[in-house]
């Protein structure tokens, strides 16, 4: 079976593997479709945080890809499973199904909404064998996640370690939360452990370096900073955005370059399991250091024991800090490893594309990967919610997670 599939490492013919349907009008590529139904059923619906949709998104992804592999052919090595397809199969039945299937174990509660999308993405799609194949093996790639999935730790009584020695996390205003902690314990989908990237910490209280970075974001993340430029200041907001420009990077992506369901399916896949990796690696890094936020270090900058740090009691944050503890960063992680999986599957850096924040009301542009991934890193710090140190370890780490998918997943098989 000829396979229209891109080689991680090597330059992508950009325009070449448009799906169209028998009219000739170009069809919309069933992955991006149940990509964006992933969206609204993890955070439209059901509100998850970024943490949270990091495993769904996976297990999505990771359902669709094996099942579009196994009717291509198997021309990549499968994640989980590689069902035998006798005969041809409709690949836009096999998304939807493996799509559908996982996205109904998650969201339970969702079904009846799901069943009416899956109903008519079904309907779209001849009757016949192709058809029921297609769905046959959705099927089977989707119980074969959710089986590979089930008490992997998701959803644990796990809490945060919480202090009140100097360096050590509290809970943060307004709302005093923490949550997430079983993030950090969660089985990884294709790192041996969480902990298998861990860092040194974070800079020692005492530290030169940890008084330049404390002192650097309480100047220019501050809620009221004047050094703060206009640009920054959307930045943060941007890249904070609980509704992702991820989401619509990927999307834009993968319809720009029109890319075949094979190969959409094949990206999403590095990508989103990258990225829940990278954010259970995170996890344990905050889980191992349980490291103080900036408005704490702050507040409580008295204590620190450095005497070039100045303590400010009512200094705030432009962002709301997130109810875990700061080192490492969880989306410098995320976007290392997205950002790190879409330069290796494309097989270049310099790639343009953008995306609208309703938050920021904006659309910031990028011409390459590693501007997104420098960007977040500063981002983060201009908010007011990390250090630098957590920002850069951050993607660090997420950039290894990628560097160990791209060596042991998702590679073409050698034909003989």
């Amino acid at each position: 079976m000829a396979v229209a599939g891109i080689i991680a490492g090597s330059p992508i013919c950009f325009g070449s593997s448009a799906a169209y349907a028998s009219d000739g009008t170009q069809r919309a590529n069933a992955v991006v479709v149940w990509d964006r139904n992933a969206q609204t059923a993890m955070w439209d619906v059901a509100q998850q945080q970024p943490p949270e949709q990091s495993r769904s998104a996976a297990m999505v992804h990771g359902a669709i890809y094996d099942a579009v592999n196994a009717i291509a052919g198997s021309p990549y090595q499968p994640y989980l499973t590689a069902p035998h397809v006798k005969g041809a199969a409709s690949m836009d039945a096999a998304v939807a199904s493996a799509a559908y299937r996982v996205l109904s174990a998650l969201f339970p509660d969702q079904r009846e909404r799901l069943t009416t999308q899956y109903d008519e993405a079904l309907a779209a799609i001849p009757a016949g064998g192709p058809k029921q194949r297609g769905i046959a093996v959705g099927v089977q790639t989707a119980s074969a996640m959710i089986a590979a999935r089930k008490n992997d730790g998701a959803y644990g009584d796990q809490t945060w370690t919480v202090g009140t020695e100097p360096g050590q996390w509290r809970p943060t205003p307004p709302a005093f939360a923490a949550s997430s902690a079983w993030i950090a314990h969660l089985k990884p989908f294709l790192i041996p452990s969480g902990s298998m990237f861990r860092t040194s910490g974070p800079p020692a209280l005492t530290s030169k370096r940890y008084a330049e970075e404390i002192n650097e974001v309480q100047e220019i993340g501050s809620k009221t900073s004047t050094v703060r430029t206009e640009d920054q200041t959307q930045a943060a907001i941007w890249w904070h955005d609980r509704n992702g420009g991820d989401w619509e990077i990927k999307r834009q992506l993968a319809t720009t370059h029109r890319l075949s369901t094979l190969q959409a399916a094949r990206m999403y896949a590095m990508v989103n399991l990258s990225k829940a990796d990278a954010t259970i690696a995170c996890n344990s890094e905050k889980a191992a250091w349980h490291f103080w936020r900036p408005i704490t270090a702050i507040r409580e900058a008295g204590t620190d024991g450095n005497p070039d740090t100045t303590p400010d009691s009512g200094w705030e944050p432009l962002l709301v800090t997130p109810p875990h503890p700061d080192f490492t960063s969880g989306h410098a992680c995320s976007t290392g490893a997205g950002m790190s999986s879409l330069r290796h599957f494309f097989g270049r850096d310099d790639l343009s594309f953008s995306a609208f924040s309703p938050d920021a009301d904006a659309t910031r542009y990028f011409h390459s990967f590693s501007q997104a991934l420098a960007e977040v890193i500063e981002a983060r710090v201009w908010g007011g919610i990390h250090t630098r140190s957590a920002d850069v370890q951050g993607a660090k780490i997420g950039e290894q997670v990628s560097a160990y998918m791209g060596a042991h997943y998702f590679k073409p098989v050698p034909r003989s």
